[in-house]
């Protein structure tokens, strides 16, 4: 269960419209590297983990990156909230608009919709979280682009610059987080090869 506090995580206060800019900032909403995919990549991952702490880190991860998927919709909106058709033709935005108008839709740059193909799930725990581990690289990367393609724009630039940030964070705990699950799984071989040696020994046949 979660508890919603009715605040960003990170303060957003955009005061001029940018359709144009909006187009590009919604693929960390819905896109193959986004905000959405993240965390239900995340929350899905976490039932198979073979620990407690890696399934926390899981949980607490995943749950910040829908903290970072309103940051992003609320960005979306910011950027679109009373422009004009004509800056909506101009920003590309018109088969976006016929869809959907300015309502903040899940999808791509490129304005491919968002699908449940994003989401890796193996059901190897260490596979897993090398693929977080690579997710977290690439979102860091796109919001690179972002604060590359928004830099003359300081309402844009800030909270780009803090999302940005805490994909670094995320990608060092998860390295903590696979260190430990290659620890437990070390551990949990070590004992069975143990008790195999020992069966031996003693003469033992559980078969």
């Amino acid at each position: 269960m979660w508890t919603y506090n009715k605040m960003l995580q990170y303060p957003i206060n955009i005061k001029c419209t940018d359709p144009k800019l909006a187009k590009v900032i919604i693929s960390q909403y819905g896109g193959p590297d986004g905000e959405l995919a993240a965390s239900l990549r995340y929350l899905s991952q976490r039932f198979g983990m073979p620990d407690q702490k890696s399934k926390a880190i899981l949980n607490d991860i995943g749950t910040e990156e829908l903290a970072h998927l309103e940051m992003v919709g609320t960005i979306v909106h910011q950027l679109t909230e009373g422009a004009s058709i004509e800056e909506i033709e101009k920003a590309g935005l018109a088969p976006y608009y016929t869809d959907h108008g300015v309502d903040v839709y899940p999808s791509s740059a490129a304005g491919v919709p968002f699908t449940a193909a994003y989401i890796a799930c193996k059901g190897d725990p260490i596979a897993n979280l090398q693929e977080d581990l690579a997710a977290e690289q690439k979102a860091r990367a796109t919001y690179e682009k972002l604060i590359d393609l928004c830099r003359d724009n300081p309402e844009v630039l800030d909270p780009l610059r803090y999302l940005r940030q805490r994909e670094i964070v995320h990608f060092q705990r998860f390295g903590e987080a696979l260190r430990g699950v290659q620890d437990k799984l070390a551990e949990k071989k070590f004992y069975m090869n143990d008790m195999k040696q020992y069966n031996h020994d003693c003469g033992c046949n559980n078969s």
